[in-house]
């Protein structure tokens, strides 16, 4: 079977004990082709992009920025009466795309309580905005549910709502982040979920459930997704964001079937 699809490494979250910019080399030198970060706003954007041309790499995507982590904050799309922030901050994450080369931008939601009905008008006024900024930069938005378990009481917790979501919305640029951690704790029965949901994924991402480490553990089968990626023709990423168990490159002998294809 004829791999189509990219592995990115999330270089937030591997090779933690390497400076940002130099996770970089390390993934180029673990052989992926491609990264992806959540939030790189501390980080030059144009130290990243030399650093991406030096190695040859691709960076996938980025989060809009988190905001203050020490008032609860993770994003601001869905949240009530932050519309200006949310601007400018989209802004700050466009700029910063325009720079490292990224294809996508996880839009983050926010903590809301869940879909109130004010959490619901401020995410259709906000992503409806950020999509038409998108369009003119060539660039796909992203939404993922985070699961309630890790994330209680962000704005949405499940595939299927955000592909509701998504359906009222009407933006062709915005699309299902399909993280399978995220997914497998909230809904499972994951093949047939992605199957429902395929035309409106714009980007995968594995990790193993319920530790979030290499995807090689737990209760999922990572290799039936990979293969499903596979059979489907996906030509997208698939981003490893886990906490590695140890060592990041020691860690990787999952992913070395799909990095030499």
């Amino acid at each position: 079977m004829r791999q189509t699809f990219t592995l990115s490494a999330n270089i937030s979250m591997l090779f933690p004990d390497l400076p940002f910019p130099a996770r970089i080399g390390a993934a180029a030198r673990a052989g992926f082709r491609a990264v992806e970060c959540q939030f790189p706003y501390a980080t030059d954007a144009q130290e990243v992009a030399a650093e991406l041309a030096r190695h040859d790499l691709v960076m996938n995507g980025i989060n809009t920025p988190q905001g203050d982590p020490a008032k609860g904050e993770f994003g601001m799309a869905a949240v009530p009466g932050t519309q200006s922030r949310f601007r400018d901050e989209f802004g700050q994450a466009l700029a910063y795309a325009a720079t490292v080369g990224a294809r996508t931008i996880h839009v983050m939601s926010g903590m809301t309580g869940g879909q109130t009905a004010a959490a619901r008008e401020a995410f259709f006024e906000n992503v409806f905005w950020a999509s038409h900024k998108a369009r003119l930069a060539g660039l796909t938005l992203l939404i993922e549910p985070l699961n309630a378990v890790d994330r209680p009481g962000y704005f949405v917790a499940r595939s299927d709502d955000v592909v509701a979501l998504l359906g009222e919305l009407g933006c062709e640029n915005v699309k299902l982040l399909f993280d399978v951690y995220h997914i497998q704790i909230m809904e499972g029965d994951l093949l047939r979920r992605l199957e429902r949901h395929w035309p409106h994924v714009g980007h995968v991402q594995l990790a193993s459930v319920p530790r979030r480490h290499e995807p090689d553990e737990g209760e999922v089968a990572f290799a039936a997704i990979l293969a499903d990626l596979a059979a489907r023709r996906y030509d997208g990423f698939v981003g490893a964001e886990y906490n590695p168990r140890g060592s990041t490159q020691e860690g990787l002998d999952w992913a070395a079937p799909w990095l030499k294809r």
